[in-house]
């Protein structure tokens, strides 16, 4: 008998035969005699739903107020879960997550701190499937807190590192990792393991199979993960401490893609110690993520010009906070550009073998593809391009490393 977590995202709950099908596989694991919790989305496109009613309501809304609007959507579809199980001949039941979990941080992007293990410990070995909706918990206000964006992954993997289960299966539209996005590269091969480390690159910069923080949390945890299609029954993909040893797999494990980046460089400004910090402390207080930055001197003139990129979508607050301190900064221009995307190799092959990151710099420039940044960590190299260069960059690289599928080989 095992203890699994099996977590359903927006489109395996969208509508009564989805959440129908979910139930069967829920019921299938319960018959073979596993304890079982199941962590719930909103149906597709109901979270969106919710958040234009309360910019409808008050552009300047109470953040509070808006977790109480935006966390109903998960639980709907945790009730209508636990009901169709019930109906099912199943012991269910739902919880909530102000029942379970406690949060912490601001609303709106709150953070798991613990989970009330011992009030889902006793349901389990009471025979009760325990159905809970994710993205959720009670702050230290005692209100309503959501985690965020794509926060149900994250629900999931704490609610399984706090009932110490054997595994955490995500269900998704897809059907496990893949070396690239199958929409770009037709013949991208599904992954049979990726490492967490892997995995937490990806996800970082552009793949959006599972989201950062759960990732992160789950190889914190040690906690073994796997991506399995809500609609196919075909094997997945293992996220793992380690490869298993004999398993083949290139150096290189994907090449992801991310649209979702504007750069801005400011033109003139001091070159001396703190300036670099003068200009990301204010942004970081307004909760702007920066990722590459590149500084650079002009000799014997004691300026400089700093370039940074950031999501896109924070561009114009960006561009506000900078233009607030423009006496502070000390800057001649602000140039941004929001045509910019990131292409990236990851794989834990890098470490051991920098002749990768030349490979990648040279298939670029083979094809014509000017790198306006570059950034790097042990297992991942990411270079800025313009963003009507990026299909055919990771096309090319996606060969260049040898990830394509022979033909006619399935996925």
């Amino acid at each position: 008998m095992a203890r699994i977590v099996m977590k359903f995202g927006g489109t395996s709950m969208a509508g009564i035969e989805r959440i129908r099908s979910v139930a069967e596989r829920v019921r299938r694991e319960a018959d073979a005699g596993n304890e079982v919790l199941v962590v719930v989305s909103a149906m597709a496109g109901e979270t969106d739903r919710l958040v234009q009613f309360c910019k409808e309501a008050a552009p300047l809304h109470d953040p509070r107020e808006y977790d109480v609007v935006v966390a109903s959507g998960e639980q709907v579809t945790a009730g209508l879960l636990a009901m169709t199980l019930q109906a099912a001949g199943l012991n269910a039941r739902s919880f909530m997550g102000w029942q379970l979990v406690q949060a912490t941080g601001a609303h709106g992007n709150a953070r798991v701190e613990a989970v009330e293990s011992a009030v889902l410990d006793e349901a389990l070995k009471a025979g009760i499937v325990c159905v809970i909706p994710g993205f959720q918990g009670v702050s230290e206000d005692r209100r309503i807190a959501t985690l965020g964006r794509g926060g149900s992954d994250t629900s999931a993997v704490a609610i399984a590192a706090g009932v110490k289960a054997d595994r955490c299966d995500i269900y998704t539209d897809v059907d496990g990792v893949y070396t690239t996005d199958p929409r770009i590269v037709p013949r991208a091969r599904k992954l049979q393991q990726i490492t967490f480390e892997e995995m937490l690159e990806l996800a970082g910069v552009g793949s959006k199979v599972l989201q950062v923080r759960s990732v992160g949390l789950a190889m914190r945890e040690k906690l073994p993960l796997r991506v399995l299609s809500a609609f196919e029954d075909r094997p997945g993909t293992e996220i793992v401490e380690r490869l298993d040893a004999s398993m083949e797999r290139n150096a290189i494990a994907g090449i992801a893609a991310d649209r979702n980046e504007a750069r801005v460089t400011l033109t003139g400004i001091a070159d001396r110690p703190g300036t670099v910090a003068n200009v990301i402390h204010p942004l970081s207080e307004a909760g702007i993520s920066v990722d590459m930055i590149v500084h650079a001197a002009t000799p014997n003139t004691g300026s400089s010009d700093l370039t940074f990129t950031l999501p896109r979508a924070g561009l114009a607050q960006a561009m506000s906070v900078i233009e607030q301190r423009k006496d502070a900064i000390g800057y001649a221009e602000m140039i941004t550009d929001d045509r910019v995307a990131k292409v990236s190799i990851v794989g834990v092959g890098i470490r051991s073998n920098p002749a990768l990151a030349a490979t990648m710099f040279d298939t670029l420039a083979e094809r014509g593809i000017n790198l306006l940044a570059v950034s790097a960590s042990e297992i991942k190299v990411s270079a800025l391009i313009a963003e009507d260069e990026l299909e055919l960059a990771v096309r090319v690289l996606h060969s260049a490393f040898g990830l394509d599928a022979a033909p006619g080989v399935s996925a």
